[in-house]
């Protein structure tokens, strides 16, 4: 509708519509990934949630409405989650779809697989006998609510809207419209290549390093691009903001970026996972709402005309975003659903995550689950 509307009215609906499927797709796909990975692949196909925005954005520009054709087939051929046919007591089915998901060749023992998602599904069944989106604010769920809403809202309130704008930046520095579209481009290309380094970075230093150091690294670069602007009229302190939003740009997408779609899927509950992520999106889109319609009166040289000092308040929401990270954020590296079900239940700080001995708590789960049955 968007590709062939010929007046504003269908653009309106257009934009409904994918609007729509946007928000689907941010609740599903995470949820999704996490079902059908394994424990060691986690990491990497949750963060792909976020590779799959950044080549949406070089797409759309290129092929547009045809692309998502392309994908409608290829549903027909992915396999259901496991976790949610065992939710459904669909025990056979469950166990056709491991058998979907696992090679021939080297093939685990579906059987323990099984039998681990069925003691991760009881366990949180008994938690919360029937749940609602209340229960997502009740006992330890409101713990991984906030983390969940938190991560993924810092992708907006920590300078996102700001190096939007980048395009803008290009012209202020006297490029072409032409020549600002291309390095915005380029810019989206760094996106890429930061993304697919987040993979080896999370597998190797866990994720609460890696978000902590890109949230450290991007509230810097937010500060020095506001400090920038002192000097007026400077094509010098220009082209320093435009390369500083670049460097931004491929921080965020090494480490924000793909780690909040990782933590959102780990931390959240399997049997609330979608209602959790649907809160943490609702938030987000509200905050999304607010920059959206504020950015432009902000930059707008007839209006607010902020311009790079813009990055003063940006760098002011990250630091205080840096400092919720420290305190609140865990380490879910390594841990399967079960063993961060009992870690939360046992209200551990977030930087002893991950040196927390699981093993020592298994005898206590009999325990555990009559206190919560």
């Amino acid at each position: 509708m968007q590709f062939f509307s010929n007046n504003l009215t269908i653009l309106c609906i257009g934009e409904i519509f994918a609007g729509l499927g946007y928000g689907f797709y941010v609740v599903i796909a995470p949820v999704y990934a996490s079902d059908v990975c394994p424990l060691a692949l986690r990491g990497v196909l949750t963060a792909s949630v976020n590779l799959a925005f950044v080549i949406g954005q070089f797409i759309a520009q290129a092929i547009q409405w045809i692309w998502p054709v392309v994908l409608l087939i290829g549903l027909c051929f992915a396999p259901e989650s496991p976790y949610w046919l065992v939710r459904q007591g669909r025990r056979a089915d469950a166990k056709r779809a491991l058998e979907k998901l696992t090679s021939r060749k080297d093939r685990p023992d579906l059987e323990a697989m099984l039998v681990l998602i069925e003691e991760t599904d009881l366990l949180e069944r008994e938690y919360e006998a029937s749940t609602t989106y209340l229960d997502c604010f009740k006992g330890t769920n409101l713990r991984r609510t906030e983390i969940c809403t938190m991560v993924y809202l810092i992708q907006v309130i920590g300078g996102n809207p700001l190096i939007g704008y980048a395009t803008y930046f290009f012209e202020q520095a006297g490029l072409a419209s032409a020549d600002a579209f291309n390095m915005g481009v380029g810019n989206t290309d760094l996106g890429f290549v930061g993304t697919c380094l987040s993979w080896p970075l999370m597998l190797r230093f866990g994720r609460r390093t890696i978000y902590n150091f890109g949230m450290v690294v991007m509230t810097v670069i937010l500060f020095t691009i506001g400090f920038l602007d002192i000097p007026r009229h400077n094509t010098g302190a220009i082209w320093a903001q435009v390369t500083l939003m670049d460097i931004w740009t491929f921080a965020y997408q090494m480490t924000v970026g793909p780690i909040c779609f990782v933590l959102i899927c780990e931390v959240s509950s399997t049997r609330l996972r979608g209602r959790t992520i649907a809160i943490a999106t609702a938030v987000q889109s509200l905050f999304d709402i607010v920059f959206t319609i504020g950015m432009p009166y902000m930059l707008s040289s007839d209006e607010g005309n902020w311009k790079g000092k813009a990055g003063y308040l940006f760098g002011a929401i990250s630091a205080a975003c840096l400092v919720w990270c420290w305190f609140r954020l865990p380490e879910t590296f390594g841990r399967t659903f079960q063993e961060l079900d009992i870690i939360f239940e046992h209200k551990v700080s977030a930087r002893k995550f991950a040196s927390y001995e699981v093993l020592q708590e298994v005898h206590e789960l009999p325990e555990l689950k009559a206190t919560h049955g």
